[in-house]
């Protein structure tokens, strides 16, 4: 049961007055006591908690800088690729060459599927290697890539893998003079259609991509070097490894030339829309 306090009465003896509130207690858990300039206790007390601890970063936003991805790890998975790719360009050279076990199960290979399919659809997809049909499209793109965004350096190093076609290709098929399957002289190893093609539609998809929202331009490319090889090798044109050969080389040659720049381009482009939009905004 509660107590009430007692009524007291004043000198005057007029009567019983109510108790007054006493200062500088209860006032200074009202709002607006720190106004007054005697700042509650748990104002002046330092933080405990992990918030107040944080430091501010470099735009004095609460928080850590975030971590910067790792480009070494990139860099070390390209020259992997690479090296992959050349050891086993070696490996099918030095068979070929040397008329190892790989040359002669190679050539029971070709022998079994020489026109196996129609020439009618043999013939169209060997011809996506020639030089009418191949570079014409990596030139479309590099076209495309220097007036969209001033990407002069990807478009720089797809027409130096270009290049490197005929730059790699003629002295192999000297030093090697590997005979046709079906065709009569030497020359065959490695395939330059398919070199042509590989670098043509690999290339130009690296330099897209990056301007496309969705991922379709490389499995495009991959389809149609493919396809390349497969019409080649039906048709009677190369041996199996003529185009595997091929792959391997100019896979190691995109590698090196073109995928360093494959992704700067979206980069770059978002940051001119960012900052595009900054200038706008202000």
């Amino acid at each position: 049961m509660r107590e009430t306090p007692a009524p007291r009465e004043t000198a005057s003896g007029a009567g019983p007055e109510h108790p007054q509130p006493r200062p500088g207690r209860a006032i200074a858990h009202t709002a607006g006591a720190s106004r007054s300039g005697t700042p509650h206790r748990s104002d002046v007390r330092p933080p405990h908690t992990p918030r107040g601890a944080r430091h501010t970063g470099p735009a004095g936003r609460t928080g850590t800088t975030p971590p910067v991805p790792a480009r070494p790890a990139s860099r070390r998975s390209r020259a992997g690729v690479a090296a992959v790719c050349g050891l086993l360009f070696a490996l099918i050279t030095w068979q070929v060459a040397a008329h190892g076990p790989l040359r002669a199960a190679d050539e029971r290979l070709g022998r079994s599927l020489f026109h196996d399919v129609p020439a009618a659809v043999a013939e169209p997809l060997a011809d996506l290697g020639s030089m009418l049909v191949a570079p014409p499209v990596l030139a479309l793109a590099v076209v495309f890539v220097v007036w969209r965004g001033r990407e002069w350096r990807r478009a720089g190093a797809a027409v130096l893998a270009m290049a490197a076609v005929p730059a790699l290709v003629a002295p192999l098929k000297l030093l090697i003079a590997r005979p046709g399957p079906l065709e009569p002289g030497t020359g065959w190893y490695p395939s330059g259609h398919t070199a042509t093609a590989m670098v043509a539609y690999a290339g130009a998809a690296l330099l897209v991509s990056p301007y496309t929202r969705r991922r379709w331009p490389v499995p495009v490319a991959v389809v149609l070097t493919v396809a390349t090889g497969i019409g080649l090798v039906l048709r009677g044109y190369h041996w199996p490894l003529d185009v595997v050969g091929s792959w391997c080389l100019f896979g190691a040659v995109l590698v090196v030339l073109c995928s360093p720049w494959s992704g700067s381009a979206g980069v770059s482009s978002s940051g001119r829309r960012r900052s595009s939009s900054r200038t706008r905004t202000g």
